[in-house]
């Protein structure tokens, strides 16, 4: 069963779960607005016409698309019925709604997860318009909670190549922290990571102007940015956020090492003891990750453990959901902001893959965050490869 298989069979399930009739995707050139559901009904390929994939909670797999894209879509042995048109779809969608007769019509409008966000205004408007004079136009509901769950509720597949990406990514900083050397530039740094990566035959988990981020020092900017010119020192601690994408999964880790100074066999003690605070806030974070707690509540636990121990509060979310993208949506370990919407107050579910990320500076070094990949279980958050558990020291 291929992976698209797999997720067009979750969705029914999940269906039913939420006690939800229907889910309709409704989408038109998408090779220019991409609603995200594509990635998981359809894989690459694109819908040129308008097109609706329709899901039930009976088990109804229906595809209304253009009589040109029956074929291509026939091949993805997903869809039991797929219905084709030439001049316009309205009249064969009103009339297989009807058939169907949902109480509850799901589509892919959110404002809390844009991967749930796919249904542009104008698509909207015409849904409305084709099902004026029906009940059904007063039967549409979000689809947030569906795709939400349909993205985070990782299958076996979908964990298995998430692993194979933190893997990779794994051997790639080691050989780098083998390649450094003092004086070069960040940027060096980081075209050396991006060539790894394509001798892995790996993609790059975000564009290439920030993956990876390379920071040394204390004055290198941390963030969405790109490696810059500073050069690498003795006494610098040097922060990364690099990630790959392995068969269209991503992983997202960031780690650190400390460049020695001359007379130096180990860190410097605020070096370690901002170290320490992070491994800390990481560890508690991750032992209180539970299926049906709400990702607001590690959010809390990390964030105490840094303003306890004196350090500015790190002004982002502990952590995200990771997946075919590596901001991916739904529940967010995060705290109660505006920006964030209602995903902090989502609760953890089993199979959803997280970032945990904590951050601070050490004043006159430089930026430790660690970020580490773990897994939802039925007992609990466990890491995807090793987590960073010690300094790594360089010699320069």
């Amino acid at each position: 069963m291929s992976l698209i298989q797999e997720k067009a069979n979750q969705a029914i399930q999940i269906l039913n779960e939420q006690n939800t009739d229907m889910w309709l995707t409704f989408v038109r050139e998408t090779s220019g607005v991409r609603d995200p559901a594509l990635d998981l009904l359809v894989g690459a390929n694109d819908l040129t016409w308008p097109s609706a994939l329709i899901f039930t909670r009976r088990g109804d797999k229906v595809a209304i698309v253009g009589n040109l894209e029956k074929e291509a879509v026939g091949r993805l042995d997903i869809f039991d019925e797929i219905l084709g048109y030439d001049t316009s779809i309205r009249e064969i969608l009103r009339e297989t709604i009807k058939r169907l007769n949902p109480d509850r019509i799901a589509v892919n409008t959110s404002r809390n997860n844009v991967h749930a966000d796919g249904l542009t205004h104008a698509m909207y408007e015409f849904l409305c318009e084709y099902l004026s004079g029906t009940p059904y136009s007063e039967r549409l509901t979000s689809a947030e909670a569906l795709i939400s769950a349909l993205r985070g509720r990782k299958t076996p597949a979908e964990q298995a190549r998430i692993r194979k990406a933190v893997e990779i990514t794994d051997e790639i900083y080691r050989k780098t922290f083998d390649f450094i050397k003092v004086g070069m530039t960040e940027i060096e740094v980081g075209e050396y990571m991006q060539n790894l990566a394509r001798g892995y035959g790996v993609g790059l988990a975000w564009p290439a102007e920030n993956c990876p981020a390379v920071n040394s020092g204390p004055h290198s900017p941390v963030g969405h940015s790109g490696p810059t010119d500073i050069k690498i020192e003795r006494g610098h601690i040097i922060h990364f956020d690099f990630g790959v994408k392995y068969e269209d999964y991503c992983s997202d880790i960031q780690r650190i090492c400390y460049v020695l100074r001359e007379d130096e066999t180990e860190a410097p003690i605020a070096v370690q003891r901002g170290f320490l605070t992070i491994r800390t806030a990481i560890e508690k974070s991750r032992e209180a990750m539970k299926a049906g707690v709400t990702g607001n509540s590690i959010d809390v636990i990390s964030r105490e453990v840094i303003t306890d121990s004196g350090y500015a509060e790190f002004n982002y979310a502990l952590g995200h959901q990771l997946g075919r993208v590596a901001h991916d949506g739904g529940a967010l370990l995060g705290p109660l902001w505006e920006k964030y919407g209602d995903s902090p107050n989502q609760k953890l579910e089993v199979g959803q893959v997280f970032t945990i990320e904590p951050g601070l500076a050490v004043e006159g070094y430089g930026y430790i965050g660690l970020e580490e990949d773990v897994v939802m279980t039925a007992d609990g958050a466990e890491y995807f490869g090793e987590p960073q558990k010690a300094i790594v020291l360089l010699r320069g």
